[in-house]
């Protein structure tokens, strides 16, 4: 069996000595390793590269997910096909560690694989899994698919990480003095860490921290109380100690505040996202402290080299010659997949991410005539790919995917890619001119594939959410699309639309094509800008000074009157 001090391949830096235990129920640490859906994960694999980079003492604890995410794939007449597809992975470690919990009052084995640091150059992270033989089938299928649309499979993946993730640790006779919950989906180890502490909630409160993604209250996973004690959430926790932990008016326990109740400090994901945060709390008692840790990427693992070195000699033929040759790799792909031949010297759009309502992959078609007129401008020509997972059971999100399909099918300029997980958000990234962002303002925490675009010599086009407003100098570094505060949201989505094409056809295409040499001024200037600040090695060290390393104020946190004013 693996112990505790043969987890590091490298030696602690005393600054980052403190042993943290990072939990996400996704990690996008590499192309082979498809335990991830999005910008969670994108997040997490970035936080577990710098941990490595800085040398941390911190572990990751995920889940071993045996179908992964899904794999993207094409019915016979183009459209989205969701395929499952067992994965096996050679370079994870067998600790040779497993370990009961209880789930639905039943006793689940749990097995821990090891990522070692070596492998991708991260923290380690150990992967747990319940798909073994001593398991029922039920059991086994709990690790089986990401986010699983059923509520009882969502409940244990939950338990597993947060209860099981605990538990592995204390098996393991790992130190651990922080645990940071990366979004709420690991609250049961709270309640595990109660249960430890005999039921004080100072001791959890002591050991807790936790960061939220979510900037609106519905979009927060909760639960019904009942619900939670049939699957064995609570780990014995008395039910009075859990009602002071839901809201007063309700029979549910929404994970984000019962996190926030029992974490000694939390934080939104970016300046905006933790004002957002603190209002949308405001009205509940004995919450921690919420700050903002604006997320960031990995630029040594998502930016070109070349291009980076380039920049640095301020060579621009040399420049402009190396974003062609990337643009190029993203047209083979695009070759490949659609049959389309695409030109480097012509602009070329991406909107890559998850696909979700909010994020409005098709905002850019609103007016479809005034698109087809903006692509087909002999002049001034635009290309325009897209790209993105929707999530499996989102039959409103993958009908926005189709529909681009069909609407792209036949121009010859725009298509729409599958197979969208690493490797090809990297190629889109340094294949694109311009990195368009569309969300529903106030609707993205953070994001942060803008960020490895920039880092790639593409331009944001984006629309002030997140992290936009902590970057953007428009029409220096990046161009802004002017949000409406119409009313419904047909008719913001209407002016939005307007705002976006106005910017293409005035600004940002005229300028592309009649003074490359400014564009080449914006792209390098957002390039530069991006850096440090948006690399992932000034968020990891934000957090040990922030949240890790932070005194401890005893429950209930005050917020002071000053500070809900200023929201």
């Amino acid at each position: 069996m693996i112990t505790s001090s043969e987890l590091f391949s490298y030696t602690i830096d005393k600054k980052y000595s403190k042993p943290v235990a990072y939990f996400s129920m996704e990690f996008a640490i590499d192309q082979p390793l498809k335990i991830y859906s999005g910008g969670l994960g994108f997040l997490a694999g970035s936080h577990m590269r710098s941990a490595y980079e800085l040398k941390q003492n911190m572990v990751g604890i995920g889940i071993l997910w045996k179908y992964g995410y899904y794999d993207q794939e094409r019915n016979l007449d183009g459209t989205l096909k969701v395929a499952y597809v067992e994965k096996d992975y050679s370079f994870l470690t067998d600790t040779g560690i497993t370990f009961p919990v209880t789930i639905h009052n039943h006793e689940v084995h749990v097995k821990a694989w090891l990522l070692k640091p070596e492998v991708f150059k991260t923290a380690p992270i150990f992967l747990l899994s319940t798909d073994l033989p001593e398991n029922d089938h039920l059991a086994q299928t709990i690790c089986h698919r990401l986010y699983d649309n059923h509520e009882s499979a969502r409940i244990a993946q939950s338990i597993l990480l947060g209860k099981g993730g605990a538990k592995l640790l204390d098996v393991l006779g790992r130190e651990t003095e922080l645990y940071h919950m990366n979004e709420g989906h690991a609250l049961p180890l709270c309640f595990y860490l109660l249960n430890k502490f005999n039921n004080d909630i100072e001791e959890v409160r002591k050991r807790v921290v936790f960061t939220t993604h979510t900037p609106e209250i519905a979009g927060n996973e909760e639960h019904s109380i009942s619900y939670l004690e049939v699957m064995s959430f609570f780990q014995h926790v008395p039910r009075e100690t859990v009602l002071k932990l839901a809201s007063p008016d309700t029979q549910n326990l929404s994970y984000t505040l019962a996190a926030l109740r029992m974490a000694r400090k939390a934080n939104g994901v970016s300046a905006l996202h933790g004002e957002v945060s603190r209002k949308m709390w405001a009205g509940y008692d004995n919450i921690c402290e919420i700050t903002s840790i604006t997320n960031a990427q990995n630029q040594k693992f998502w930016m070109d080299p070349i291009l980076a070195n380039r920049l640095q000699q301020n060579n621009n033929p040399e420049l402009v010659a190396r974003k062609q040759e990337m643009k190029r790799e993203l047209f083979r792909v695009v070759a490949d997949q659609t049959g389309k031949l695409l030109d480097e010297k012509v602009l070329t759009i991406v909107w890559a991410r998850r696909f979700a309502a909010y994020k409005r992959a098709n905002l850019l078609m609103y007016d479809f005539e005034r698109f087809k007129k903006l692509i087909s401008n002999p002049q001034f020509p635009v290309q325009v790919i897209w790209a993105g997972k929707p999530y499996p059971e989102d039959h409103g999100a993958i009908a926005i995917y189709n529909d681009i399909h069909w609407k792209t099918k036949e121009l010859p300029n725009c298509t729409i890619l599958t197979g969208y997980e690493m490797n090809l958000s990297r190629l889109l990234k340094r294949g694109s001119d311009l990195w368009l962002n569309t969300p529903r303002m106030y609707r993205e925490a953070s994001g942060t594939s803008g960020m490895t675009a920039a880092m790639n010599g593409s331009i944001n086009l984006s629309i002030p959410d997140g992290w936009i407003p902590e970057f953007a100098k428009p029409g220096e570094n990046s161009f802004i699309i002017t949000h409406s505060e119409a009313e419904s949201q047909e008719e913001r989505d209407r002016i939005e639309n307007d705002n976006l094409l106005n910017l293409l056809e005035q600004v940002i295409v005229p300028l592309y094509y009649t003074q490359p040499q400014e564009w080449i001024k914006v792209m390098k200037q957002s390039m530069r800008e991006v850096v440090p600040f948006f690399d992932s090695n000034r968020m990891a060290q934000e957090y040990y000074e922030k949240l890790y390393q932070a005194p401890y104020i005893p429950w209930p946190a005050k917020v002071s009157d000053k500070e809900i004013a200023s929201v």
